[in-house]
This record gives C-alpha cells, sequence and structure tokens, in this order.
C-alpha cells in the first residue's frame, strides 16, 4: 500500500498525527535535553501508565521520530533518544512550551470556570 492510505487535510493534521495526544509532546520535550531510559521517563511523568509510555514510545518509534537503542549488557540497558527527524520538531516543541508558560493559568481559570458552569447547569 502507498502513500494514499495517508492523506491529510492540512499540514496541521500530519504535525498532530505524528506529536498529538496528551503524552507524545511532553515526552519529546523531555528527549530534547538528552537520551533517557524508560524508567527516568516513568519517573519525570508519574502520572502515565507504564503502557501507555510503552505505546507512545513504539509509536514515535514507528513514526521514526524516537530511536531505541538497546545496550548488550547485564542487566540490559535501553534508551531512548530523538532521531534527527524528530530534532526537525524542536522549534514546534520549544514554541509549544513557551505558550504553556505563558497562557497556562488562563487555560486553567477557563477550565475550572466551565467545571463550575457545568456542575451549577446539572443542578438546574
Amino acid at each position: 500500500m502507498g502513500n494514499e492510505a495517508y492523506q491529510y487535510g492540512c499540514p496541521v493534521e500530519a504535525t498532530l498525527d505524528v506529536i498529538g495526544g496528551k503524552w507524545k509532546g511532553t515526552i519529546l520535550y523531555k528527549l530534547l535535553e538528552r537520551p533517557r531510559r524508560f524508567s527516568e521517563l516513568k519517573r519525570q511523568l508519574p502520572t502515565i501508565t507504564q503502557r501507555m509510555l510503552t505505546l507512545q514510545l513504539r509509536e514515535l518509534e514507528a513514526d521514526g521520530i524516537v530511536h531505541r537503542e538497546i545496550y548488550q549488557q547485564i542487566p540490559p540497558k535501553v534508551e531512548y533518544s530523538l532521531t534527527t527527524f524528530g530534532r526537525t520538531l524542536e522549534p514546534i516543541l520549544i514554541a509549544m512550551r513557551m505558550w504553556g508558560a505563558q497562557y497556562t493559568n488562563q487555560v486553567i481559570e477557563r477550565k475550572s470556570a466551565r467545571t463550575v458552569e457545568a456542575a451549577l447547569s446539572a443542578q438546574s
């Protein structure tokens, strides 16, 4: 099967297909600094399940964004890093971090206000 199975309506859709979702951006941001072992990523993302972290890393690896290096030693060591292709996402990840740093409080306020509104309308 060729590329015809993966058509996108716009370039943003292709980008979000690769880095979208709750965890991929955060995983990639952590890997920008340096390669990391699975357990280190898990520690830095305490609310992600082991299964979800494994799934997200596998998808990023399949998309050519993350490289999984297995060191033949006892015990075996597995390390994840960004590929050259994955490094092309750096400006996007940095921009996302900057936006989050600037607007996190507004996002929280708006989400809290919606939660209160939903609770009040549920009571009526």
